[in-house]
């Protein structure tokens, strides 16, 4: 399938939209790293750009969570570490929210 043709117009305003969905990615993974939104605020907001964060990157971005760790809680959440946040199931939110408020500070 061929991709759709766009003018340049089109193009710049797309572009210029992925920007404003990467700063503001990158914003409210710097407040989570900071300690100014906690882990259940961010994975229940329900703006996209929350759900678009891979669940690994979320969990390295915890103060105290590096790799290994992250890998970890993976393994026990039985999560994928290609899922998304926003396709997360209810026991495996619960799961790794539960796994948050045990081995992070």
């Amino acid at each position: 399938m061929a991709l759709p043709q766009m003018t340049p117009e089109q193009r710049a305003a797309a572009l210029e939209k992925a920007r404003i969905v990467r700063e503001k990615r990158s914003a409210a993974m710097k407040e989570l790293a900071e300690g100014k939104m906690t882990p259940q605020a961010f994975m229940d907001n329900s703006d996209p750009v929350y759900a678009k964060v891979k669940v690994l990157a979320f969990l390295k971005k915890l103060p105290g969570v590096g790799a290994a760790k992250a890998a970890k809680a993976l393994e026990v959440c039985n999560t994928p570490e290609t899922r998304r946040l926003g396709g997360l199931g209810a026991n495996q939110k619960a799961a790794l929210l539960d796994w948050i408020a045990a081995n992070v500070k």
